[in-house]
């Protein structure tokens, strides 16, 4: 699809993702991306849902608004997290069908993956096991709108794709320490500790989990990628292809905020997912993409943009 002209809207614009990927859509476009913001449309009510649609008249829609957060909000919120991203997701992509929408990119997650996939973890084994149990009501509701994509691909003949996202971190992300994930969670606890001469920083878990984190920038600019040439009902993986534990993790960037005291693990805190990485041929076989930015290079832009942000972040 040539998005030149086209009249896009991104849900989830004005979030960490979406901020950074409008600038790239108008830029690929050549026209103002529309953000419709909450609480004007709260797309868990299909009439703002409706709404939105009549006001904005999209022909593209890249569908990121989500309720998520770290293994401590997915704990507290399970209810919320399932029923908020199932009544979003069926009132974006029913309304999209409504409304003759061209072309729709869907926003899923690694979370929807079963909890002992094999790693690399490949898009045909996504069905094969039940996710990890702390972010899976989140990842299921997730998981049941791809299905929803593929159904209403088979039978109205929509042009929705889905792409399946690791966790995201770099510039513009949130550093709330109840909500984050878990690289803004530690870029802030480093980031202070250095500042008060702290003699040790506690990490949650045993540290030998791993993950794949994708920086921001790379993410915005797969999904520019997915809106202009993917095809097809399957899902696409989008990471950075490699693997770091969480004691790994941690190290790199307490030298990023220049932290040189003890770390401190607490097993009594939940790992999450024993492993996560993704098998990211398929996105480049089908929209050209791949990952580019360095990971301590990341991480320490991160850091930069967390000091001179505090307020914000």
């Amino acid at each position: 699809m040539n998005l030149r002209g086209k009249r896009i809207l991104v849900t989830g614009g004005d979030g960490f993702l979406g901020s950074h990927l409008v600038p790239r859509l108008a830029a690929a476009s050549g026209v103002e991306v529309a953000v419709p913001r909450f609480p004007e449309y709260d797309l868990t009510d299909r009439e703002a849902a409706r709404r939105m649609y009549r006001d904005f008249r999209p022909e593209v829609v890249l569908h990121l608004a989500a309720m998520v957060g770290g293994i401590g909000a997915n704990r507290a919120n399970p209810g919320l997290y399932f029923h908020g991203n199932m009544a979003m997701g069926l009132h974006v992509l029913d309304e999209a069908r409504l409304h003759g929408v061209e072309r729709l990119v869907l926003l899923g997650t690694i979370c929807a993956y079963p909890k002992f996939a094999p790693v690399p973890f490949r898009e045909e084994t996504l069905w094969d096991g039940y996710p990890e149990e702390t972010n899976a009501p989140y990842g299921v509701a997730k998981k049941a709108l791809l299905v929803m994509a593929q159904a209403y691909r088979a039978q109205y003949g929509c042009d929705f794709v889905t792409v399946l996202p690791v966790n995201l971190y770099g510039p513009g992300d949130h550093f709330d320490l109840e909500n984050s994930h878990v690289i803004p969670a530690l870029v802030r606890k480093f980031v202070e500790a250095a500042e008060s001469g702290a003699a040790e920083v506690e990490v949650w878990g045993t540290g030998r989990a791993t993950r794949e984190f994708l920086y921001v920038e790379d993410c915005a600019e797969a999904l520019v990628a997915a809106a202009e040439r993917l095809e097809g009902p399957e899902p696409v993986n989008l990471g950075a292809g490699f693997e770091i534990s969480i004691a790994d993790l941690a190290a790199v960037v307490a030298r990023a905020a220049g932290f040189r005291g003890r770390l401190r693990f607490d097993p009594s805190k939940p790992d999450g997912q024993p492993r996560r990485m993704l098998d990211t041929s398929r996105a480049e076989r089908l929209m050209g993409w791949k990952a580019t930015t360095p990971f301590e290079e990341g991480i320490a832009r991160t850091v930069a943009w967390f000091r001179g942000h505090r307020p914000r972040a």
